[in-house]
């Protein structure tokens, strides 16, 4: 199959490696020319616009910011909508509002072709590792075609739904993630105000019913300070603004991801939104008048 794939950053540029290494024909754009040329030198060739690479492909891939940047590759000027044809498929790879997914799909369904909205979850290293995980929405006819596609990239490519529950999964999928870092550093913090050794905590209870992926990845990183990049606090606002304009739109109340998103917010006022979301401890840090460190507090 012959893939056209439109966004080369952090995620996407890995993740179209993978399509290479798996034997994929690929057609790539990107506003970053280097990256581009890291693919056609992997054997890739290059488009100028997302027209361009609709018309010479069998699917579409996108890998972008936000709703915006899919509305205007796909419904803008030279866009994908521009080469619409009967056949063609379109997987939006993309964290976006659902109800902005169904709206793109609902265009391209008039033009002939079939969209599947299919976010990932997992950052940079799994996408590297080619083991993210897709949560598609889209008529299963499509999914079935696509799913080897994802499974080059992925070792979980699992259909919710119709058109936008991948993205409605993928909002469920950050809003957990940000309550549970946020409870593990509020958790933290507790134990060393209290005079505990928040390193054996995490050590007595990562075992039990509280142990979970997210206090395994984060904990550490918190008791030293690593706040690296791994998933930027910036881009967990973005989903969880998201969220929440979802939330309201279908009339879910969402209280403990809303209070998360306030805290993300503080941070980002503090200038450390591009800092791993593990930062959410400085929240708390400042809160308690205590800087967390391993070892019993004096």
């Amino acid at each position: 199959m012959k893939i056209g794939f439109i966004g080369l950053g952090i995620m996407g540029k890995p993740m179209a490696k993978n399509l290479v290494a798996d034997g994929h024909d690929l057609v790539v754009l990107d506003h970053n020319a280097d990256n581009v040329g890291e693919l056609v030198a992997l054997g890739a060739a290059r488009a100028a616009t997302p027209r361009e690479v609709a018309e010479q492909v069998d699917l579409v891939l996108t890998m972008l910011p936000n709703s915006p940047q899919v509305q205007e590759v796909v419904l803008g000027e030279a866009g994908v909508l521009e080469a619409a044809r009967d056949g063609l498929l379109y997987a939006d790879m993309s964290s976006i509002d659902p109800l902005v997914a169904r709206d793109v799909s609902a265009a391209l369904a008039e033009r002939g072709v079939v969209m599947l909205d299919a976010p990932v979850s997992g950052g940079e290293p799994f996408a590297i590792e080619g083991t993210l995980s897709f949560m598609v929405g889209g008529p299963q006819e499509a999914f079935d075609v696509v799913q080897p596609v994802l499974a080059a990239m992925g070792k979980s490519v699992v259909r919710v739904g119709g058109i936008g529950a991948g993205n409605i999964a993928k909002l469920a999928n950050q809003a957990i993630v940000a309550v549970n870092i946020a409870v593990v550093a509020e958790a933290l913090v507790l134990a060393q105000k209290a005079g505990v050794d928040p390193e054996q905590v995490f050590e007595a209870i990562k075992g039990g019913l509280a142990g979970s992926n997210v206090m395994n990845a984060k904990a550490p990183l918190m008791l030293d300070h690593r706040f690296a990049p791994g998933f930027r606090i910036n881009l967990h606002l973005k989903d969880l603004t998201n969220v929440m304009s979802t939330s309201h739109a279908v009339g879910a109340p969402m209280p403990m991801t809303a209070s998360v998103f306030e805290l993300m917010t503080q941070l980002k006022a503090h200038n450390h939104e591009t800092e791993d979301h593990s930062a959410l401890l400085r929240a708390y840090e400042r809160a308690a008048g205590i800087e967390l460190t391993r070892g019993e507090p004096s």
